[in-house]
This record gives structure tokens, C-alpha cells and sequence, in this order.
């Protein structure tokens, strides 16, 4: 039986190979800002889903785990999780720490305790046991968020629902992780945790922002909500809010001042609304129709409409007969 003729390297071909590599290392030295070569501490961003998961299963034992959790088994099952997350958990945070104390630029209180007062090992410690001390509240909060979820939804047919299939608990639980490790002053972590949220969920939190219990985002996706955003109680937004900052041409001068609005306690913000500014504060119970924009306060118990001239709509037939009229205005 003849055998094939053994292929022969095509030089030609990985001689312009090459050359695409000669031009991408002349290219890394020219801007750092792209580059992360030779670190010795860097956070990583799948370590980081891996901690989300961990604790995605530990917060909501039975729905996410591969196996069949029973009374039984709950206690070891729980103790090999906590296990794990703490290995992982305290590297990431060491990590950061460390990354943080490398890179001059970042101004976090834990980097700068890291620089000369505490040993950032320690912290990463303490930080790890905060966390972790932190989980029964953790589950108290998102048990209330699954309420609110199902409470504010008659779509939902139950609360395993609405821990299954809706994109606002998802954001709203990873926000709850990532806004701890932020007050405590772990950087970058927090961040790449936010940004995954985002990505899977379409809902953009960023870790500082401070939200109350019972909140509930209505169909998730589009929604912003800024760092410095303080946020009540039972509140109910849907899908396109933005609570966000007036514009920020001062960039980095803008740095740790009160830029996002308040919203208080039992406030509704409907679809598409845009709600700007460190100073505007929405007050308890009000109503924020859709597609509003706003720079201004609202005392309680208010209702803010968008006050929009009437549009004229023509309705057309699909298929237009002989002599017949052309539209009919609405």
C-alpha cells in the first residue's frame, strides 16, 4: 500500500509569519498601556468567574450544582466549597493587592496600607475573612432581591424562576460580591467581576455604587448605574435606565466626588429613563416615567412624565386596492 508523500514546511509562508511577529514585538515596547509583560502580581479574570460560580453555588445551594444536594450531604458539600473559594479567593485578592502596590497610579487606601504600614499579605487575609464572614448577609439580601423579583413580576411563576432565568439577580448578586472586596479596598478585582456581569447580563453596575435591599431590575439589559449612585430600599427600575454622571470632560479631576444621583427608598424608574448628576435625588415613593430625562430633584411622593408633543401615526393596509384611500391618521 503506498504510503503519502510527507508534507514539506512551506518556508515561504513562515518566513511572512515572522515577519508579523518581528512587527509585534517592535510594537509592545512603543505603548506600555497595552501590555502587562514580566508581571509578577497580576489579578486574573477567569479565576475571578471561577470565585463568582463558587459562590454562586454556595449562596444558592441545589440550583447550580451537578450533583443532588440533600440535607444529607449539604454540610460536607458546603465545606468543600468554602475550601476552595478560600484558596482562590485569597490568592486573587493577594494578587491584586500586590498588582495594586506595583502599579503607582492606583489610589486605593488598601494599596497605600500595602506601601509601608500593613504587610499586603495580611490584608489579603483579613480582606478573605471579611468576605467570607460576609456570606450569610450576602444570602440575606439576594433572598430578598429574589422576593422583590418575583413580587414585582406577575410573568414569574415562582421564585426558582427568577433565580434560573433573570439577568437582574444575576447582576445584582454579582454586584453584592463585587461592591464587598470594593469596600474594602481590593482593586481591579472588583472591576473585572462587574464587567462579567455586564457582559452576561447586559447590566452595567459599577462595584461602588450603594444599593439597598428588596432591588429589582425588570428585563436588565441596558441599564448603568454609576459608582458614586446611592440607591434605597425597594426600588423597581427597567430595562435602559441610566443613572449616570453630567458630562465628565474634567476626567480624572472628577475622582472620588459624589457624581450619580440618589434615589430613595420605594422608588419605580420605567424604561429608557436617563437620570444624571451627584446632586439629583429622587425622593422616596416617586414615579419616573419612561424615556425621562432628568438633571434636577424630585421631592417624594412624585410622578415625573416626559412631556412630549402627541405624535400623528398613519396606519397603512399591506396591500393597497384600487380607489382606496391611502392611510388613516390615529
Amino acid at each position: 500500500m503506498a504510503t503519502a508523500p510527507e508534507s514539506r514546511p512551506d518556508l515561504k509562508r513562515s518566513a511572512q509569519l515572522d515577519q508579523v511577529v518581528d512587527a509585534l514585538m517592535a510594537s509592545y515596547p512603543k505603548d506600555p498601556k497595552t501590555e502587562h509583560i514580566n508581571a509578577t502580581f497580576l489579578p486574573s479574570r477567569d479565576e475571578a468567574i471561577r470565585i463568582i460560580e463558587l459562590l454562586r453555588r454556595i449562596v444558592f445551594p441545589g440550583f447550580f450544582d451537578k450533583r443532588r444536594i440533600t440535607t444529607e450531604n449539604l454540610r460536607f458539600h458546603i465545606g468543600d466549597l468554602i475550601s476552595e473559594l478560600d484558596e482562590v479567593l485569597y490568592d486573587q485578592v493577594r494578587q491584586s493587592l500586590r498588582y495594586g502596590q506595583n502599579a503607582k497610579f492606583l489610589a486605593h487606601a488598601a494599596v497605600d496600607s500595602c506601601n509601608g504600614k500593613i504587610d499586603c499579605d495580611v490584608l489579603a487575609r483579613e480582606s478573605t475573612d471579611a468576605v467570607l464572614s460576609y456570606l450569610p448577609e450576602l444570602r440575606h439580601l439576594i433572598a430578598l432581591d429574589v422576593q422583590a423579583a418575583f413580587d414585582g413580576d406577575p410573568a414569574a411563576a415562582n421564585t426558582d424562576e427568577a433565580v434560573f432565568c433573570y439577568p437582574g439577580i444575576d447582576a445584582i448578586f454579582i454586584h453584592r460580591i463585587a461592591h464587598k472586596l470594593y469596600e474594602l479596598g481590593v482593586p481591579m478585582l472588583p472591576r473585572i467581576m462587574s464587567e462579567y456581569a455586564h457582559n452576561e447580563t447586559g447590566v452595567d453596575i459599577h462595584p461602588g455604587a450603594i444599593i439597598g435591599e428588596s432591588f429589582f431590575i425588570d428585563h436588565a439589559t441596558g441599564v448603568v448605574i454609576g459608582e458614586t449612585c446611592i440607591i434605597g430600599k425597594r426600588v423597581k427600575i427597567y430595562q435602559g435606565v441610566t443613572l449616570g454622571a453630567l458630562s465628565t470632560k474634567g476626567g480624572q479631576a472628577w475622582r472620588g466626588r459624589k457624581r450619580h444621583p440618589t434615589i430613595e427608598d420605594d422608588v419605580t424608574i420605567y424604561a429608557g429613563a436617563t437620570i444624571l448628576g451627584g446632586d439629583t435625588v429622587i425622593g422616596a415613593r416617586s414615579t419616573i416615567a419612561g424615556s425621562v430625562f432628568m438633571t434636577h430633584s424630585v421631592p417624594a411622593d412624585h410622578q415625573v412624565l416626559a412631556d412630549h408633543p402627541r405624535p400623528r401615526l398613519k396606519a397603512r393596509p399591506g396591500a393597497k386596492k384600487p380607489g382606496a384611500d391611502h392611510g388613516e391618521n390615529i
